[in-house]
Order: structure tokens, then sequence, then C-alpha cells
């Protein structure tokens, strides 16, 4: 006998749902709305990381024009629930996933056959992306905040120092990367660790990745606690321009919670979903940490002071 049990879902437009037959589990995922990124690409970056023996889940079956998929059930035990219990060694587990990711960046796969048999190539984590992604905090976040007579001169300003700081990137876009790399995303399956929610994977910096891993939103730790992990990984780097690493580092952190900023303040007005607004004041936090280490972000901090000083120095 077949039951379906609905799960808890995230930040996108899916639905999941556990299927329990007999002893064997799944999970459906629907998606009506922006199928194709949600269904068909998911499982084709599912496949990238499998073909380069990175735990993701394979696909059971699909019925794309009925806009589900089922795919392996890797459980209900993520890394962040584990993290939060007490008494967990949380170093030792950011170790293992510092392992995985510098696996996840060797990936060399760009192009896979998707289940509909037709090639999928990975796209380029361009400067575009990168500009318009970050422009959703002046978009949605500003746009609430600010006065009319003030939000148009703030998103000029804005603007031009985003398209500033992308132009200060050092390293090539030439790495698998997750985009949505933190310890939600991460599940405990027996002595591995698999990793989900996949579908946005692009070809870009390798810094990407461990900015959302170290700076994630939703899991708060120390800066001595980051910096630890931070030089974990350069330790285990063989050739790494350290400066240009660094830089890179503080600038995608901070262009990329300046944008969840905007996606938290998009999903709450848009979508209903008000429980990530909880989440903006660490995400101002880490603003506030990053901005500071760096002379390359003068001009934003000045503008961000003038306009949300508030947010950015209760921090």
């Amino acid at each position: 006998m077949k039951r379906y049990k609905k799960i808890e879902g995230d930040a996108s437009f899916r639905k999941f749902f556990r299927k329990k037959n007999s002893d064997f589990t799944s999970i459906i995922v629907f998606a009506k709305k922006e199928k194709f990124q949600n269904l068909l690409v998911y499982d084709a970056i599912n496949k990238v990381l499998i073909k380069n023996k990175i735990l993701a889940p394979s696909l059971y079956d699909e019925s794309y024009s009925k806009n589900f998929i089922e795919i392996e059930d890797f459980g209900k035990e993520t890394i962040f629930k584990r993290l939060n219990k007490k008494k967990t060694n949380k170093l030792i587990y950011f170790k293992k996933i510092i392992e995985l990711l510098i696996q996840i960046q060797s990936i060399k796969t760009k192009k896979i056959k998707n289940f509909q048999n037709k090639f999928y190539t990975i796209p380029q984590y361009n400067k575009q992306i990168l500009s318009r992604e970050a422009y959703l905090f002046c978009d949605w976040y500003a746009k609430l905040k600010l006065t009319n007579f003030k939000k148009d001169d703030f998103s000029n300003k804005y603007k031009k120092i985003v398209n500033q700081l992308i132009s200060e990137l050092k390293l090539k876009e030439k790495v698998f990367v997750h985009r949505d790399f933190h310890v939600s995303n991460l599940m405990l399956v027996n002595d591995r660790i698999g990793i989900i929610d996949s579908q946005d994977a692009l070809i870009g910096n390798k810094a990407y990745d461990l900015a959302s891993l170290i700076d994630d939103v939703r899991f708060k730790t120390s800066k001595s606690f980051k910096k630890k992990v931070y030089n974990f990984y350069i330790k285990k780097q063989k050739k790494l321009e350290l400066h240009k690493f660094k830089n890179d580092f503080e600038i995608l952190s901070i262009l990329r919670n300046l944008k969840i900023i905007g996606i938290f303040t998009r999903l709450a007005i848009r979508d209903g979903k008000k429980r990530y607004l909880k989440l903006i004041p660490y995400t101002w936090k880490l603003i506030s940490t990053r901005i500071n280490e760096n002379k390359v972000f003068f001009d934003l901090k000045s503008l961000l002071k003038k306009n949300f000083k508030k947010q950015l120095n209760e921090n």
C-alpha cells in the first residue's frame, strides 16, 4: 500500500512528498512552476554529481508531463539538525564538508544527458547573473524601506557600486558552483554526506560556495570558527593565489547576502513566506562584519550607512 506524506518545503516553488511503499521510501518532487529548472535540470545536475562519485539523489521515475519526478530518499537528518544537537563537534563536520566541497570543485563534467535524452550544459555564472542577483536587494528590500524620493537615488548608486565590485573579482569562472552550499542542503546518509537542492548549479568562482558555507545566514557561527573553516580550506589547496581568493571570498559573501535580503523580502511580499524575515538581522550582521575587512567596500559601506545605518550598526 502506497502512502504519501507532505514534507517541509524550501524557498522554491516545489512541493515535496515522502512516498512509503512497504519498507521502501522515496521522495516525490512536484513543480508546476519553473518545472524545467526544478525537475529536469535538478535531475541533470544530480547525474553530474553522481557521475563524479558525489552522493546526490538518484532518479527512480519521472512524469514531466504531470509535473513530478520521483527520487531517492536521503532521510530526515540534515547536517544543520546534527550541528544543533548538544555535544556535536562542529569543526569535525565542517572539515568533512570542506573535503566534499573540494571534491565538487574538481568536477570537470559540464554537459550531461537529461531524462528526455537531450544534453544539458551547465551555464556560466557570469557577471550579468551576479549583478542581477545583487540588484534584488534594491528591487525588493530598499524599495520597501526607503521613500520614493530616496529609493531611486539609492538604486542608481547601488547598482554602479555592485558593478564596480563585480569588476574587482580576480578569479576566473571555472569550477562547479552549487550556489546554495550550506548545512541545510547537506544530508547525513549513513557515514556519507549527501547533497540536495542542486538545480541552480553553475560554472563559476571558486570562492562562492565557501562563502555560502561559512557565511550561512541560517546557521550562526563565531568569527573565530569561520576563520578556522576558511583556513582549513586554504590548507587543503595546492595552487591558490591567497590574496585574490580572499578578495573574491569577501566580495561574493557580501553580494550573496545582499541578494539574500532581497530574496527573503520577496518571499514575504510576493509568496507569503514570512518565516524568512527573521533571518534578515543576522544577514545584516554578516554584511557588517565583512564590509570592514576590505577597502574595496568603502563606497558600499558609505551608501548603506547613509540609508540603512540602523541595520548596519545594530550588528
